[in-house]
This record gives C-alpha cells, sequence and structure tokens, in this order.
C-alpha cells in the first residue's frame, strides 16, 4: 500500500470525473429551469452507444461525439415533451426513460454489432489526448489535468462558463426565475416551457458528451449499462452543491473520486462488491449530511 496514492490515481480521479460532471451540469440546468431531471442514467447510457456506433461505422471520433450529442439530445425529447407538454410527473417518467435506454441499447446492441455485453472492435476510434506543453511536465497535477481529451478540457472549463451564465446574464436570469417563479416569468413576457425544453435539450446535449468521454474517452468500447450509475450520482451531486456550478464540481469530484480508489482496491485484492458499492454508500452518507444540514437551517430560518 505505500505507492496507493500515486500520479496515477490522480489521473484515474479526474478521468472519473468527467462524464460524472457533463451530467451533473445538465442536471443543474434543468434544476434551475424547474424540471427535475432523474433520467441522466438514461440519457447518457444512450450517448454511450450513439458515440461507438457513430465512431465504428464512420472511423471518427468526432462523428462519434456529434451522434452521441444528437441520440442522448433526441432522447431527452422524451422528458421535455412528457414534463413540460404534457405535465406528467418527471420522476416517474425519468424512471421510465432509464428502464427503456437499458432494453434500447441492450437491444440494439444484438441487433447492430451482433455481439452480447461488450463491443469492442479496432474500427471503433478513440478520442486522442492533447498534452499542454510545459504543464503537462507538473509532478502529479500535470499528466491529470493538462492531458485530457478535448471533452476533457470542455467538462472543466463548462464550470465557470456554466456559473457566468446563469448568475451574469440576462439568459440566466430569466432561466432561474422560469424555476424559482414561472407565474411572474410568464407575466413578464418570458416563456416557461421554451426555458424548461432548452434546459432539458441542453442536459441531453452534455450528457451525450458525458457518453462520449466514457465510450470514446476513458474506454474505447459500448458494454451494457456501461453507465453504471454515473447518472443517478450526477443527480445527487447537483443535490449536494444546491445548484451551484462550482460546489457540483467539488461534489463530482468527491464521486471521482471514490470510483478511482474503488478500483484501486480492486487491483489491491479487495472484493469487487464492496469497491463497486464504494461509490452508492458515499451517495448516502454525504445524503445525510446534506439533510442534517438542510434541517438545522430550517430550524434556525424558524428561529428568526
Amino acid at each position: 500500500m505505500s505507492g496507493f496514492f500515486d500520479a496515477a490515481l490522480v489521473e484515474s480521479i479526474v478521468r472519473a470525473l468527467i462524464p460524472v460532471l457533463f451530467a451533473a451540469l445538465g442536471a443543474l440546468l434543468c434544476d434551475r429551469a424547474g424540471v427535475f431531471n432523474i433520467a441522466l442514467e438514461g440519457q447518457l447510457l444512450i450517448g454511450c452507444f450513439g458515440a461507438v456506433a457513430g465512431s465504428y461505422f464512420t472511423g471518427s471520433a468526432v462523428v462519434g461525439v456529434i451522434a452521441a450529442v444528437l441520440a442522448a439530445s433526441v432522447f431527452s425529447l422524451i422528458l421535455s415533451y412528457g414534463s413540460v407538454t404534457r405535465k406528467a410527473e418527471p420522476i416517474v417518467l425519468g424512471v421510465a426513460m432509464n428502464i427503456l435506454a437499458v432494453g434500447i441499447t441492450s437491444f440494439l446492441i444484438d441487433a447492430v454489432f451482433h455481439v452480447r455485453g461488450v463491443f469492442q472492435d479496432p474500427a471503433i476510434a478513440g478520442l486522442h489526448h492533447f498534452a499542454i506543453p510545459g504543464l503537462v511536465r507538473i509532478p502529479w497535477i500535470g499528466p491529470a489535468l493538462f492531458n485530457l481529451t478535448i471533452l476533457g478540457y470542455l467538462g472543466l472549463l463548462l464550470v465557470p462558463a456554466t456559473s457566468i451564465v446563469l448568475f451574469r446574464t440576462p439568459l440566466g436570469m430569466r432561466l432561474r426565475g422560469v424555476g424559482e417563479r414561472p407565474l411572474a416569468a410568464e407575466t413578464l413576457g418570458v416563456s416557461p416551457a421554451s426555458y424548461q425544453y432548452g434546459a432539458v435539450t441542453a442536459s441531453g446535449v452534455l450528457c451525450g458528451l458525458a457518453g462520449a468521454q466514457l465510450a470514446l474517452g476513458n474506454v474505447v468500447q459500448f458494454a451494457e449499462n456501461m453507465s453504471a450509475g454515473r447518472g443517478w450520482i450526477a443527480v445527487v451531486a447537483v443535490m449536494l452543491a444546491k445548484d451551484k456550478p462550482y460546489a457540483t464540481l467539488g461534489a463530482a469530484l468527491l464521486f471521482g473520486s471514490t470510483e478511482a480508489i474503488g478500483f484501486r482496491l480492486q487491483g489491491e485484492g479487495l472484493a469487487v462488491q464492496i469497491t463497486d458499492a464504494a461509490p452508492y454508500v458515499v451517495t448516502l452518507i454525504a445524503l445525510l449530511f446534506a439533510a442534517r444540514s438542510f434541517r438545522r437551517q430550517r430550524a434556525a430560518a424558524t428561529v428568526a
């Protein structure tokens, strides 16, 4: 265990962070618009399949990313139409979408690639890593933060970009107004439905990018149910962060660290069942602390 914490572990943490971060930012936008999106798991899985299919049939990772974004965005329309237009319960709809995504991808991997379980082929073009000269030589953090795929850099840059848009632009003010006071926003000429459709579609785009990073950046393959709970973890990350972009990054980093450390512990001989359960255990513990903090804040507000 003397070499347990090393530069390679830091790289693994960042690699595990990026897909969760993309999905979490999508959930954050939906929450700000007043749509509780728990369909991230399904959107992410659809994005993974779209990325591999696009890359395999064209030999281009760029096309794979585009296919992932399109597939996840189209899939997200189920949530926006159902919850915004038809006023259906988004939680029930989101759960149904997650189940549907598992069924669709399990069917398509057999129908399209004629395999079951895992599809891996040399024809799948993965995402290249781009090292930033000089910075990549910084001990420990250099290879982890400055030798990423384009999507890796994009995911990290989207955190400050999302914060600026939400809190320093008219677009962000209207989006937050739609989520907090939809009737008041409507009286001012802002269409809540339009902003909610846009937020859900944006979450589809971000989940598509998450799927492309996971399927073409972290690994170069598609496996049934390869999202492996990352969408659910992204939902919890946003809940813990209370819809704040930088806090969302911190929460996603916590769960990414748990995943990476779990994989490292598998190499040390710890049972796979324990390491696979670790992210969910951390999620429950974090929720307990969050609930406790919320109760204290509510009690303090009541006293005041």
